[in-house]
């Protein structure tokens, strides 16, 4: 069922892994799709060709995020390919960095907030021009926000701010009739995650999860859609875990 269908979304880091899931599945949905790369513009180009394939309608847009402009520049892209008009925003782009903390540098510290934290708040601040009635906007959190998952403290900070900036932005944009959620998957078996190709992660991820399989992106890709949609229309300012039971 077209559940988004006629709707416009933008879908930043969806060249691969959980933002390439949101992307197809947005499109399978009925939506045309922006699909957001750093640097993978032939990765993103492929999920560009999927969609239109399959008779959707999509385009590549590019920008460096960790850069303190990239979302003013990506706003500004978006504004010139879509016009005055965006229904979906999935804020999905971001960075890890597995360390102890004697270990971790300021360097590190400050390249995680500016893609997971700084680059999603001004990204919707750029875009309010053309967010309006009906609007969804959805982050990426982390089982990390709520949960000691290995050497992940500061990542796991950036995640814990995206929950704090659901519930303030929910509160704030829902006047606007502009709702705002955030998925937090679990471990997924994608780039950023791939450990759970070894015996050993695959092991230990299961052993957190009452679920007993390694994640797909596309168990979170659909959840993302889900939230876009109008069978969504009475859910904001909540953080949905997407992680399999895990930590419970």
């Amino acid at each position: 069922m077209n559940t988004v269908k006629g709707k416009t979304a933008l879908v930043t880091g969806a060249s691969r892994g959980i933002g390439r899931a949101a992307a197809l599945a947005l499109a399978k949905a009925g939506a045309q799709v922006l699909v957001h790369y750093a640097a993978g513009k032939a990765e993103a180009k492929a999920v560009a060709d999927e969609i239109i394939s399959a008779g959707g309608r999509a385009e590549i847009i590019g920008a460096d995020l960790s850069n303190p402009d990239g979302p003013h520049q990506l706003a500004r892209e978006v504004r010139g390919i879509i016009g005055d008009r965006l229904d979906i925003l999935v804020a999905n782009a971001g960075v890890t960095k597995s360390a102890p903390i004697q270990d971790l540098t300021v360097a590190d510290f400050d390249r995680l907030f500016a893609v997971n934290v700084r680059a999603p708040y001004f990204l919707v601040q750029q875009l309010l021009p053309i967010l309006g009635e009906g609007s969804s906007v959805i982050f990426t959190s982390s089982l990390a926000a709520h949960a000691a998952v290995g050497d992940l403290s500061a990542y796991a900070a950036t995640k814990g701010a995206i929950d704090t900036l659901v519930r303030h932005f929910a509160t704030a944009l829902g006047g606007r009739g502009i709702r705002v959620n955030a998925v937090a998957p679990g471990v997924v078996e994608t780039d950023m995650s791939s450990f759970t190709k070894t015996d050993s992660g695959r092991d230990f991820t299961l052993s957190l999860q009452s679920l007993k399989r390694i994640a797909q992106p596309d168990d979170i890709g659909d959840v993302i859609a889900f939230l876009a949609s109008a069978d969504a229309r009475w859910i904001t300012g909540d953080t949905v875990r997407v992680d399999g039971g895990s930590k419970l």
